[in-house]
């Protein structure tokens, strides 16, 4: 019997038994609803109706009480309606009510009903008694009839309602009992159904594994020989026990059908694999030409066979067919010898030819810039000394230039003191006009000295204004020089850019000194005439006081735009000098460079020839245009020195802006 009808058997079994004990526990479930539906809907919905029945007789009887006493006809009247019929009618509909819930339980309760109605129609012909006599104002008959008549079948009435009350609690507690009952016995049934389904359970559990487990331990030996096999423990592999008839036996007939199968395919497999270790051997030799030859039915193995296949083939076009003859050029190569070849068509073996021809090419190019870089780093230091000694003229320039600056602001302060001082003096004037014709006189010598001084300045910015153009041609010249010098002329090529940026700006404050001394000489031209004005002027000075007074003001106020302008040119001749000190120093930072390029050059030549490559001594230096206009600076006169209390007198002459600037504006 197969192992599926073995466990379907079993199921149904459980099956059958789980639906008697379904229909059991329905059975019971279904009579405990019924008696829970009877005790909700009619016993206890009975014994409400008796309660309130009970209350309303109790409230229809309080009612009658109180009208007996009342005087108010108002009152009366409304406790009459309310009180005592209104619950007297109650009484009736709900002792209906009630009878209609427990007829059937009450078929034996006849006589109990019967006195029932017989009480309450006496009760109410007895109420409608009273009402009559409080009506008429007999209140004394109204409680004599109370207490002899009324009240006797009063209490009857309600007798009987606490009798019906008691029978309906003890038809609840039937009911309660009842339900219990079934619910005990319902609980019972499913504990001995759920029992029952436990042992048959385990019975058949018992019985289809015991069965299970016999056929599966057949297969696991089975499946252990076969992978003692596979794991090359045993030579042969053994085929599976199929002496049973169930599932477990049907897939053994397949596993033994694959194990034939899959047992030749390793021999195939093992085969193939000891081709594949000839051919790696050959490999790790360094050969490429050798193939696997070997097939085998297993269509990974064969596929794994001809990509490794193509991939030898391609190993053999991309590198070379024997990688030793690669590895002989390479360690050639590292001993700096460049001049051997690979014979191979391999992409590698071409890849590496065209490498060395680059690396020739690029050493010949080395040696070549190197050699040349040589022969401009001379150049370079012999433009570089005459760099150092054009910014250091150019500094002695200027310490001078703020020598004569200086003694010009002295003067120009000296004569805006005096202008004050004759300024306080002007409300004198009359008993001083000869001291003021004198110091006019003064005032003209000193605008004529200012005159020389701004003269001498002019000449001043002049040469400052040539050293500067020639150090713009040096800079020039020298990042020319580092041009042609290639990547090892970098640094040095920044250095002549920041000397020909100096050298612009020391133009561009030159050009605005000599606007500065020209406003200056205008300044002292206009001060020049108004002292001789002055000079005029005093012989009149006794008709013209107010006149004077204000020509005095106008002479210090341009004294101090003069002092002024002079201040700005002398803060702009200091900043010129530490610009060209600045240029100095760079002159110098220059000279080192062009000493690290002339080393650097030494070197470039020294690796180029102690590497071995094709045309290494055919190399040499390229040609250098040595047909360069040189710049040299003139050295200046000792005239130009200024001494402290004196300044020479120099006929210069004046060179114009515009022209400056366009050349200025050519770089």
């Amino acid at each position: 019997m197969s192992i599926k009808n073995k466990i379907m058997g079993a199921f149904l079994i459980l099956i059958v038994v789980s639906i008697i004990s379904s229909l059991l526990v329905s059975f019971n479930i279904k009579n405990i609803s019924n008696n829970t539906d009877n005790l909700a809907e009619k016993d206890f919905a009975g014994i409400t109706v008796l309660l309130e029945a009970d209350r309303d007789s109790y409230q229809s009887n309080l009612a009658l009480s109180q009208i007996m006493n009342l005087k108010d006809n108002q009152q009366i009247e409304k406790l009459i309606t309310k009180g005592v019929e209104d619950n007297l009618s109650q009484i009736r509909q709900r002792f209906d009510k009630f009878k209609g819930f427990l007829k059937d339980e009450l078929s034996s309760k006849s006589k109990e009903l019967d006195d029932f109605d017989k009480y309450y129609n006496l009760t109410k012909s007895n109420t409608q008694t009273l009402i009559k006599l409080v009506k008429d104002g007999k209140i004394d008959d109204a409680k004599t009839f109370y207490f002899s008549t009324y009240s006797k079948d009063y209490e009857s009435m309600r007798d009987i309602i606490d009798f019906f009350s008691d029978e309906t609690y003890k038809i609840v507690e039937k009911n309660k009992i009842e339900v219990e009952s079934l619910i005990s016995s319902s609980l019972n049934t499913f504990v001995i159904i759920t029992i029952l389904t436990i042992l048959i359970t385990l019975f058949f559990s018992y019985a289809i594994s015991k069965t299970f487990n016999s056929s599966i331990k057949k297969l696991q030996n089975g499946l252990l020989e076969f992978f003692n096999f596979l794991n090359k423990e045993t030579k042969s592999a053994s085929l599976l026990d199929t002496s049973s008839k169930d599932e477990i036996a049907q897939i053994s007939e397949v596993i033994n059908k694959n194990i034939i199968k899959t047992e030749n395919l390793i021999v195939q497999d093992n085969l193939l694999i000891e081709d594949v270790k000839a051919v790696v051997s050959a490999v790790n030799d360094g050969k490429f030409s050798k193939r696997i030859e070997k097939s085998t039915e297993n269509q990974n193995l064969e596929e794994l066979k001809n990509i490794f296949n193509e991939m030898l083939e391609s190993t053999k076009n991309s590198v070379a067919k024997d990688i030793n003859e690669l590895l002989k050029v390479l360690d050639n190569f590292a001993k700096l010898d460049f001049k051997e070849r690979i014979q191979d068509n391999g992409k590698v073996a071409v890849g590496i030819n065209n490498l060395v021809e680059t690396i020739t090419q690029m050493l010949v190019e080395n040696k070549s810039n190197g050699l040349t870089l040589r022969e401009s780093s001379d150049i370079l230091l012999a433009n570089v000394d005459k760099l150092n000694i054009s910014s250091n003229e150019a500094a002695a320039s200027l310490e001078e230039t703020a020598a004569a600056l200086e003694e010009v602001t002295s003067n120009i302060r000296n004569n805006t003191q005096n202008i004050a001082q004759m300024a306080k003096l002007s409300s004198e004037v009359t008993t001083s006009a000869n001291l003021g014709e004198k110091l006019a006189n003064e005032t003209t010598v000193a605008m004529d000295e200012i005159n020389n001084q701004v003269h001498l300045i002019n000449d001043s910015i002049s040469v400052i204004d040539q050293i500067a153009f020639q150090t713009n041609i040096l800079s020039l010249n020298a990042a020319v020089e580092a041009a042609t010098a290639g990547e090892a002329g970098k640094g040095f090529a920044v250095v002549a850019q920041e000397v020909r940026n100096l050298a612009s700006r020391s133009a561009e404050a030159a050009k605005e000194i000599k606007a500065i001394v020209e406003n200056a000489t205008s300044k002292a031209n206009q001060g020049k005439e108004i002292a001789t004005n002055m000079i005029d002027g005093y012989k009149e000075l006794n008709q013209n006081i107010s006149q004077t007074i204000n020509l005095i003001s106008d002479i210090e106020m341009s004294s101090k735009e003069q002092l002024a302008g002079i201040e700005q040119i002398n803060d702009a001749v200091t900043q010129l000098d530490r610009q060209t000190q600045q240029n100095a120093a760079v002159a110098n930072q220059t000279n080192d460079v062009a000493a690290i390029t002339d080393e650097i050059a030494k070197l470039i030549v020294s690796s180029a020839d102690e590497k071995e490559f094709i045309g290494k001594h055919e190399v040499k230096a390229k040609k250098i245009n040595s047909n360069k206009e040189s710049f040299t600076t003139t050295k200046k006169s000792s005239s130009k020195i200024v001494e402290k209390n004196e300044v020479s007198k120099k006929d210069t002459k004046v060179v114009s802006a515009k022209t400056n600037s366009d050349e200025w504006e050519s770089f």
